[in-house]
């Protein structure tokens, strides 16, 4: 596609305008881990604590997306790629319009993640490493996701026979397998206020 016309629209209401009426800095809490890591359970038991301590969040869930935007996506490499460059470009509008964004992708490429902090900025992105063991992930298997793929009935299946590249420097990494979720949530929201997300009050 030829983008040489296209100009970027300056907006009169600015991402710190609608910061400042949400009494928040927006950022983006991206989770990434092994399928069955546990998530998805933990960002919607994070956004309801958030809820009811009055942050205005949207969750996005990986296979939310795929049964709509994403819909004509597969799980090859490249698939996975341009997956993770549409949620991040989704993730960073988000962002702009000052609410707080938690994402539930499996992610499993570092350059991709990378990617996502680089389009997001780097004081807007929070990685968080859902990190559980692949034996304990595939005895939860809450999908039956890791049965079928050891059966061949799922190709490219991450932790199988797609690779998933461990965060080596996380922001925060939470082990779904020591921490119940009450004590991962607690976890979170400790570090979201030693980062300033309710700017007045941290």
């Amino acid at each position: 596609m030829n983008t040489t016309n296209l100009y970027q629209q300056d907006m009169l209401v600015t991402k710190a305008h609608k910061s400042k009426m949400k009494n928040q800095t927006p950022k983006v809490l991206w989770f990434t881990g092994l399928s069955g890591a546990g998530k998805s359970t933990l960002a919607n038991a994070l956004e309801v604590e958030l809820y009811h301590l009055g942050y205005h969040t949207h969750i996005l869930d990986g296979d939310n997306v795929r049964q709509g935007l994403n819909k004509d996506l597969g799980f090859t490499d490249a698939d996975r790629v341009e997956n993770i460059r549409r949620m991040a470009e989704v993730a960073k509008l988000m962002n702009e319009a000052g609410i707080i964004v938690i994402t539930a992708f499996i992610s499993p490429f570092a350059s991709e993640r990378k990617m996502a902090r680089q389009l997001i900025g780097e004081n807007q992105f929070i990685e968080i490493f859902v990190d559980v063991p692949l034996q304990i992930a595939e005895a939860r298997d809450p999908k039956g996701l890791y049965k079928k793929a050891r059966l061949g009935e799922i190709k490219n299946f991450t932790g199988i026979d797609s690779v998933y590249e461990v965060p080596n420097d996380p922001d925060l990494h939470i082990k779904t397998d020591q921490l119940s979720i009450p004590e991962c949530v607690k976890t979170i929201i400790k570090h979201m206020k030693l980062s300033g997300f309710r700017p007045d009050t941290c």
